[in-house]
């Protein structure tokens, strides 16, 4: 498969309580900045914020349904998180291919996300091998 540098994939999300909730169940994080509505008023956020990972995990769900899509393999992603993520702000996460390795089908994509109104709030790099070709 002929992948081509500066491709781009996304995928938006609204970030609902219900995402936090699970999110917190499954992933054992129970802080509660996230949880507690008078324990975040009291923070520096003045109110809940999601999770970091829950907001990077659109990531993984571009990479690895649209681009490069089913059988990716992760092998790092590399995350700056650079603005909070508030219960009900709209999330677009996207990818783009910044080098391809033919050969041994190794990518890295340029990763980021950001709220409906261009704030970043998350940037990174993902490298990851290609699925092959069908």
């Amino acid at each position: 498969m002929i992948w081509t540098i500066g491709a781009t994939a996304s995928r938006t999300k609204t970030i609902t309580d219900e995402d936090v909730r699970l999110f917190a169940q499954v992933s054992g994080d129970t802080n509660s900045i996230h949880l507690d509505e008078a324990y975040a008023a009291a923070s520096p956020f003045g109110r809940r914020v999601a999770h970091g990972l829950l907001t990077a995990s659109l990531i993984s769900a571009v990479i690895g349904n649209d681009l490069p899509g089913v059988g990716t393999i992760y092998l790092g992603q590399e995350l700056k998180f650079k603005a909070p993520v508030f219960i009900g702000d709209v999330i677009t996460a996207t990818v783009e291919i910044v080098k391809y390795r033919e050969d041994k089908r190794i990518m890295s994509l340029r990763t980021v996300c950001a709220k409906a109104d261009g704030t970043l709030v998350i940037e990174g790099e993902a490298v990851v091998i290609a699925p092959e070709a069908p």
